[in-house]
């Protein structure tokens, strides 16, 4: 580290991050991202396969394209945009789930939501798993699906939270991946790598940030650490911010985690087709084939199912999804599989997650979490966006938001 006083502090180089340094450089503030790990992107995280495929093992889906502001960090880039209907937008391998059976599916999921709105309304909070019908077929797959999109199950879920989510619905990738664009974006700002910071003293003048590499002064600092980062260290913040610790516990990260396995005979499959390992429970992989039309498959497991295959270590992930895949297609099927990447999200020291959910009674933490504090801590990152959390946009946005807070304060002192 070649530094160790700047006017600003960015903890945290992921797309919060990013976003927040990059507008304050634009405005001539000296600033300065400290970042735990070797890279930035932070979630955001795309890896080059042999065969030259990026591969995003972090977000991969640009969600509401068509007000998401990487869209024009992608188009200044000169990026490759997929603008194909996601797999979960249409019917696909009705020969192994016949069309009746995933339309009764949709209209389940449609009822989930409708009802979730209704009792989000009343302004009492409960766990959405309160408002699956006793008796419904599809309880375990509902629950499945919410855990490919928040990380965790139903039973642990804000009803007013997940009301609050907002998505035009618009889906698009990048054929070089999200997580290198965002990456991109920080091309050019100081950067302080490898350098975790392990507790953010704002007892002084200055703020002091002790790190990994030494003490870092800054007049202000950005936070945008994960919640179980926060959440999980008390001592973060001297004196101690409890305000700030409450709100990251009540947001914990859900887990969701990617394996891509090579598929021998692909074309066989339906570009950008899917299928589920199991309609009948909640532990089961989504099987996105050929994703851009490449020879893999793209498996999505998360929530309590990812946490127990990554206690039992990285060859779990493909044995199960082998187990899953030759249960639809056949034994000789694994004969055609192998496994190319994976990416353990809860067992990452500077994530332990994928993104955010509200417990039930915690959907207000957000807005505490992005609070200022002093007018000289500010924080920002998915966690802290009221309505498109657990996305990379969200994430971007607060970045925003916290650095025109900071411009704000420089000129009003």
């Amino acid at each position: 580290m070649s530094r160790n006083s700047v006017e600003v502090a960015v903890i945290g180089g992921g797309a919060a991050g990013i976003a927040a340094a990059r507008k304050l450089a634009a405005h001539g503030v000296d600033c300065l991202i400290v970042e735990a790990r070797n890279r930035l992107g932070g979630r955001a995280f795309t890896v080059s396969h042999p065969s030259g495929h990026a591969l995003d093992m972090g977000c991969g889906w640009l969600h509401s394209a068509d007000c998401n502001p990487w869209v024009a960090v992608a188009t200044a880039q000169g990026r490759i945009f997929d603008k194909a209907i996601p797999p979960w937008g249409r019917m696909t391998m009705t020969d192994i789930v016949p069309a009746e059976t995933q339309r009764s599916f949709r209209q389940a999921m449609g009822q989930l939501f409708a009802r979730v709105s209704e009792k989000a309304a009343t302004g009492i909070d409960r766990p959405v798993s309160d408002l699956l019908p006793a008796d419904e077929r599809w309880n375990g797959m509902l629950n499945a699906v919410m855990t490919y999109i928040a990380g965790a199950e139903l039973n642990l879920m804000s009803t007013i939270d997940l009301d609050r989510y907002e998505d035009t619905e618009l889906n698009w990738r990048l054929v070089d991946g999200y997580g290198a664009m965002v990456a991109a974006h920080g091309d050019g700002l100081p950067v302080a790598f490898d350098c975790a910071a392990r507790r953010i003293d704002h007892s002084g003048k200055r703020i002091a940030i002790e790190t990994t590499k030494g003490v870092i002064e800054a007049d202000r600092v950005i936070v945008t650490l994960p919640t179980s980062i926060i959440g999980d260290n008390e001592n973060l913040f001297f004196p101690a911010l409890p305000a700030k610790t409450q709100a990251a516990r009540g947001l914990p990260l859900g887990l969701d985690d990617k394996l891509f396995i090579a598929l021998e005979g692909a074309e066989e499959f339906e570009t950008e087709s899917r299928v589920f390992g199991r309609t009948d429970r909640a532990g089961t992989g989504n099987y996105h084939f050929r994703p851009f039309g490449r020879p893999m498959i793209e498996c999505y497991l998360a929530g309590r199912l990812a946490r127990d295959l990554e206690t039992s270590g990285e060859p779990a992930f493909f044995d199960f999804a082998v187990s899953e895949l030759t249960g639809l297609f056949g034994t000789s099927f694994a004969r055609r599989l192998k496994p190319i990447a994976l990416h353990c999200w809860g067992s990452d020291p500077h994530a332990r997650g994928a993104y955010s959910y509200a417990v039930p009674g915690a959907a207000d933490q957000r807005a505490v979490l992005a609070a200022p504090v002093d007018d000289r801590m500010f924080f920002a990152g998915e966690a802290c966006s009221r309505f498109d959390f657990s996305t990379a946009h969200g994430a971007y946005v607060t970045g925003i938001e916290a650095a025109a807070r900071i411009l704000a304060a420089r000129r009003k002192s």
